[in-house]
């Protein structure tokens, strides 16, 4: 059997909830008056979701975005066949509506985002994003840049990586850990995934081990999140695919944890409620929604799903429509 790193995309990735995407977002997948319809995959990973709509939906285009320069380059591969109907794009997705404007010069018809960590990114056991496997403490979405898990632990104070652990993987032990990580490293740098699988494993009671998996699952989501400036990128990004939409465009979110679920809920909530401040007796055009929630909260991947792929079971599906045009907001950083 071929090892994970040679075999072609098509068979390592599992595209998560992927018939009910499309069904969520075809609906405006018609062409536009400036062309072809343009759908903007965000995270675009090994290219699974992207390889869908392209097959189902004639004349569709799609601009790819990954910061990961490996998944950019697997995902060419796979989608070659499609020719200029696939357009790569190697950079974060909170520039989102940059690219846009870049790219395609006017508002597009769909925007899917599908985050969290990619198959990819876990399967290749040495970039140190699964606890499961010992390698370097690195955690890097793009590699090629920006400071590493092992950095995080090895020289932020005793106080941030307490609060990264708690913001960022609501860890009830945050102390505890981040207290072993300092007199640890005082003796030698954490260097390997092991180390610091065996070091949270000796911070949790007893007691608290028995249940819920791996005890070092949230402490790796909280360094992998602190990495790569997860939740502040997606703060950015939310609003920028948004104001990316053309009205009548629609935009389907995956999320695999409660912080970015969170954000998604808040931010399609927000567009889907009547602004009005209070007291004003007559809702103006400018306060009134400018999303439809095309979902009723978050929808779950199924058993059926869940069984076949594990790595669907955490997911949390939201989508929404554009309704009218708003002015478009600015990013502050």
């Amino acid at each position: 059997m071929a090892a994970a790193a040679d075999r072609p995309a098509a068979e390592r990735h599992v595209p998560v909830l992927l018939d009910r995407c499309v069904e969520l977002l075809a609906p405006a997948l018609a062409a536009s008056p400036d062309g072809p319809a343009v759908l903007v995959d965000a995270t675009l990973g090994m290219g699974g979701h992207t390889e869908a709509f392209l097959d189902r939906v004639p004349g569709l285009v799609v601009v790819g975005l990954d910061r990961d320069a490996q998944a950019l380059a697997l995902a060419g591969e796979r989608l070659a066949r499609f020719g200029d109907r696939f357009v790569p794009v190697h950079t974060v997705y909170d520039r989102i509506d940059d690219v846009v404007d870049e790219r395609v010069g006017h508002p597009v018809q769909a925007v899917l985002m599908d985050l969290g960590v990619s198959s990819l990114q876990l399967d290749e056991v040495e970039r140190g994003f699964s606890y499961a496997h010992d390698a370097p403490l690195d955690m890097r979405m793009d590699a090629s840049t920006g400071p590493t898990a092992a950095d995080v632990l090895n020289t932020y104070a005793e106080a941030d990586i307490t609060r990264v652990l708690r913001e960022y993987g609501e860890e009830r032990w945050a102390a505890r850990i981040a207290q072993r990580v300092v007199r640890r490293r005082e003796q030698a740098p954490l260097r390997r995934t092991a180390e610091l699988v065996d070091l949270v494993r000796g911070a949790i009671p007893a007691a608290a081990r028995t249940t819920g998996g791996n005890p070092a699952k949230r402490t790796f989501q909280a360094l992998r999140i602190e990495v790569n400036g997860e939740l502040a990128a997606l703060e950015r990004a939310l609003p920028a695919a948004v104001d990316s939409l053309a009205v009548g465009g629609r935009i389907a979110v995956m999320a695999y944890q409660s912080l970015e679920d969170r954000m998604v809920k808040r931010t399609f909530a927000a567009g889907a409620t009547v602004s009005t401040p209070p007291g004003v007796p007559v809702v103006r055009d400018e306060d009134q929604p400018y999303l439809r929630l095309l979902t009723r909260g978050a929808e779950r991947a199924s058993q059926e799903e869940t069984e076949h792929n594990p790595r669907s079971t955490p997911v949390r599906l939201r989508a929404a429509e554009r309704l009218r045009a708003t002015p478009r907001r600015r990013r502050t950083a």
